[in-house]
Parts: C-alpha cells; sequence; structure tokens
C-alpha cells in the first residue's frame, strides 16, 4: 500500500480532523514493520489534512514515541527503574548489547532487533525485566539472555 493510500485510510478513521494528528501518527507508526514514520507517509498525511508539513514533523519529533529511523522488528525494552537496576539491570543491558551486537537506543543492521531502555514497566518484583513485543521477561541474568532472544530470531 502506498504512503498516500494509508495516509488517506489513516486519516479518514479520524474524519480528516487535524486535532486528532497525534492518534493518527500513533496508527500509521504502528502500522509499520519497522515501528516508525517514514518521510512520505508524514507529507502524504500533511496533504490529507491540509497542513503543513511542518506541523506534522514538531508532532512526530516533540513526542519520544515516535520514531522517524527505522526500529527493529522486535523492539527490546530493558527496564533501569530502582528495582531492575539493584538487582543488576546494568549487567543485563551490558549483556544484550554485547549478544546483538548493538548500543541502547541502536537497531541492528538487520533490523531485526532495537534495544531502548525505560525507568519502569511496572513489574518490579521481576526484577530484572525486559519487555519483548509486549512479553514480560523476569529475573532476568546473563545465561537466559540468549535463549530469550533465540525464540524471536
Amino acid at each position: 500500500m502506498s504512503a498516500e493510500n494509508i495516509s488517506s485510510e489513516v486519516a479518514a478513521l479520524y474524519d480528516n480532523n487535524p486535532a486528532n494528528l497525534i492518534a493518527m501518527l500513533q496508527e500509521i507508526q504502528s502500522r509499520n514493520k519497522n515501528h516508525y514514520l517514514p518521510r512520505p507517509e508524514l507529507e502524504a498525511l500533511a496533504d490529507c489534512l491540509k497542513i503543513a508539513v511542518a506541523k506534522v514533523y514538531r508532532i512526530a519529533t516533540f513526542f519520544k514515541a515516535f520514531n522517524l529511523e527505522p526500529k527493529g522488528e522486535h523492539m527490546v525494552c530493558l527496564c533501569v527503574g530502582t528495582a531492575c537496576h539493584v538487582r543488576g539491570a546494568d549487567k543485563i543491558l551490558t549483556a544484550l548489547e554485547g549478544e546483538l551486537g548493538i548500543a541502547d537506543g541502536g537497531t541492528t543492521d538487520d533490523l531485526k532487533f532495537s534495544i531502548e531502555t525505560v525507568n519502569c514497566v511496572g513489574a518490579c518484583a521481576l526484577g530484572p525485566v525486559a519487555v519483548i513485543d509486549g512479553d514480560y521477561f523476569g529475573e532476568l541474568d546473563g545465561e537466559k539472555l540468549p535463549e530469550i532472544l533465540n525464540r524471536f530470531r
């Protein structure tokens, strides 16, 4: 489906109302395999809504939830909040970066994985915890990590 078709379909879901721009951007990003907002999509959306492309970019760059660069098919969110930190989240991050060959915030060259640290995932009793594609993996250690990642390879 072309950028224009996706954007016009999403805009129509929200009655072509620019007041719903954030929801539209969320929808477009969620439909994209690599969890990002491609430039042609943003331009087509602006055209559909009859607003300046700069306004769309201003919103897309303001919120951390939006990505303008491709992310991995599988998002690995590692909790580094207090409970996870005291239970060794820093060691898990080092192991994760080594296993995937990327740093926090990075994406593998094959666009298979991205790593993102977050302040809390709400599962403090299971720390350290990672969330991959919505699935929680608790009480992580360096030995469990490769096995877990292999499920997504």
